[in-house]
């Protein structure tokens, strides 16, 4: 009993785990076999105490103790440095990856500036080093926000919004091209309702669904409900996304999609999302459409929409 040293209230300071959960290591999965005092009281080794500190050190990486209760106390710390490898290559990564600021401040100046140039390179070169979805989320959907912003204030006038949704029409409808979705997938139909007069929240909406693998149908800016509802039907759209940015307080919105809702076949989902879209939340939850709050969230409701539906029970 020489080596064993440290009583359990100790090894548990010296380890960082609770009492509770040494003894359960110990009763259920046999982690670790301390001596005992003629009183019963369990002692630590020194080596034990190393091995408590690789076990928790390997379950915070994401282990479950059942499977590595048993291993060797080499194998563990084997464990242990490749997970501590494996993180400091993703926080570096994570530090060296281009900042998506830094496209974003290239693309309101070239816009401020009316440079369709400029622009152009600074989205492709945000395209390579973010990827497609990345360039959406991380820098094209923020923009969109900061010419809303900034139109709104005076900063920007609607001049330098619709070269914007030009210019981002172009490259989008270019980038799009070599990854034209197969026949047999499912149809989203893009608009904006009768009176919503900006556009680029449904362009990014377009352009994300199109790099999902959807056929998108991408109509415009202020349509008619019968004529988005008649573009569905002919196109047996799986879906309708609208794009809700501006007015905000358009009295003729609700009756709009009202009457979308109502001319659509029952099965076709109506999604609607946008920076106005929280103010017409209750109006579009009346109709049965489903909110969408950011592109992300729109991705999974794609993927979601594109799972096969079961079929009820005969």
């Amino acid at each position: 009993m020489s080596e064993a040293q440290y009583p359990i209230q100790l090894a548990a300071r010296l380890t960082g785990l609770s009492a509770h959960v040494i003894r359960i290591w110990e009763q259920r999965y046999r982690a670790v076999e301390p001596q005992r005092t003629p009183t019963r009281r369990r002692l630590y080794s020194p080596g034990e105490i190393e091995r408590l500190k690789l076990l928790r050190d390997v379950t915070l990486a994401g282990y479950s103790i059942g499977q590595v209760a048993q291993l060797p106390t080499d194998k563990l710390g084997g464990l242990v440095a490749a997970s501590a490898s494996l993180q400091a290559r993703l926080e570096r990564s994570l530090t060296e990856a281009p900042a998506a600021g830094a496209f974003l401040d290239k693309c309101l100046a070239a816009i401020k500036s009316l440079d369709a140039q400029v622009l152009e390179d600074a989205l492709k070169r945000g395209a390579t080093a973010l990827g497609a979805l990345g360039l959406l989320q991380r820098v094209l959907a923020p923009l969109v926000q900061a010419i809303g912003d900034r139109w709104r204030d005076g900063t920007l006038t609607s001049a330098h919004e619709h070269f914007a949704s030009a210019a981002i029409r172009a490259f989008l409808g270019n980038a799009a091209k070599p990854f034209g979705a197969l026949d047999a997938a499912p149809v989203l139909v893009v608009a904006t309702p009768a009176g919503q007069v900006h556009e680029l929240g449904a362009l990014l909406v377009g352009a994300t669904a199109a790099n999902l693998g959807w056929q998108v149908t991408y109509l415009g800016a202020s349509l008619p409900a019968a004529e988005i509802a008649g573009a569905a039907r002919q196109r047996r759209a799986r879906a309708v996304a609208l794009s809700l940015v501006y007015p905000e307080d358009d009295p003729r919105l609700e009756g709009e999609v009202t009457l979308l809702r109502a001319s659509l076949p029952a099965e076709v989902k109506l999604l609607a999302g946008g920076r106005a879209m929280p103010v017409y939340r209750d109006a579009l939850e009346r109709v049965g459409a489903l909110p969408i709050e950011n592109l992300a969230q729109l991705g999974s409701t794609l993927d979601q929409l594109r799972k096969p539906q079961r079929k009820a029970n005969r």
